[in-house]
């Protein structure tokens, strides 16, 4: 597993972005994506998470109604399309791969991407 994030940038409050996750060595079609953020001074937090189906997702509490997780298996790619976004959105996102097969409530990553800055302004 090879994960590469796009997508970030800077955008005012109530904007959207999009953002796109590829596995560049084309494995992680078979496990768990999830979305992760670290703002500054901050610990890494869950985002969002979808089984490798694509049938089933989990957010966190701060993304329900707000972030929608999706994934094209042929294409290798994981997305977090990022609706009304807020300044306290501001972080750096990471796509991560769980190849555990747990629930997606309890995921824990075993591969990180780079990550991708996100900038909200008020």
């Amino acid at each position: 597993v090879q994960l590469v994030e796009s997508g970030g940038g800077l955008v005012q409050a109530g904007g959207s972005l999009r953002l796109s996750c590829v596995d560049s060595r084309r494995t992680a079609s078979s496990y768990t994506m999830a979305w992760y953020r670290q703002a500054p001074g901050k610990e890494r937090e869950f985002v969002a998470a979808i089984s490798w189906t694509g049938g089933s997702t989990y957010y966190a509490d701060s993304a329900k109604g707000r972030f929608t997780i999706s994934r094209d298996n042929a294409k290798n790619t994981v997305s977090l399309q990022m609706n009304s976004l807020k300044p306290e959105d501001t972080a750096v996102y990471y796509c991560a791969v769980d190849t555990a097969y747990g629930s997606l409530s309890r995921i824990s990553p075993n591969y990180w991407g780079q990550g991708t800055q996100v900038t909200v302004s008020s």
